[in-house]
């Protein structure tokens, strides 16, 4: 059984973004293919709650192979997607600390499937933000479903 959302999915003003891809880009260091996270639509730091989302497009590069004539959106790529949205928050909120390695990622649980031409909104909430380490639990949802859940421990490096 999924746990309960971190917040109400239902609150978020899709309509109004705090971070475009470009936005992203000035923080995180991914680049070209493997920049995953397309958008934040807020971040608290009063709550350390955030929102992001990733649309799944038809010519991304896995598409061809996983899996031929029914693609599915890799698991790996959803652990990736949420620590992108970790690193965003945390370097957004610690500047001077540099880059924020992947760490660890703990308790995942793939709930449904997603495919190309879909919108995943991401949630998180970071449970800790220190100067050695940050962790963040995440959550995925397609259409209102959790399709996604997991820890993300990231490292300064």
């Amino acid at each position: 059984m999924p746990r309960e959302p971190i917040f109400d999915v239902s609150k978020i003003d899709t309509s109004k973004l705090l971070a475009n891809k470009e936005d992203i880009a000035r923080v995180n260091p991914h680049r070209y293919e493997f920049a995953q996270l397309d958008g934040i639509y807020f971040m608290d730091s009063d709550t350390n709650i955030m929102a992001g989302f990733r649309d799944v497009r038809e010519d991304e590069f896995w598409v061809r192979g996983h899996i031929p004539g029914r693609p599915l959106f890799p698991g790996a790529l959803m652990i990736e997607t949420a620590a992108q949205m970790v690193s965003y928050y945390a370097m957004e909120q610690m500047p001077d600390k540099g880059f924020l390695g992947f760490a660890g990622v703990d308790n995942v649980k793939f709930r449904g499937q997603i495919t190309p031409g879909e919108k995943v909104i991401l949630l998180g909430k970071m449970v800790e933000l220190k100067e050695r380490r940050c962790i963040g639990d995440t959550q995925a949802f397609l259409n209102g479903k959790q399709v996604f859940e997991g820890r993300i421990t990231g490292m300064w490096i």
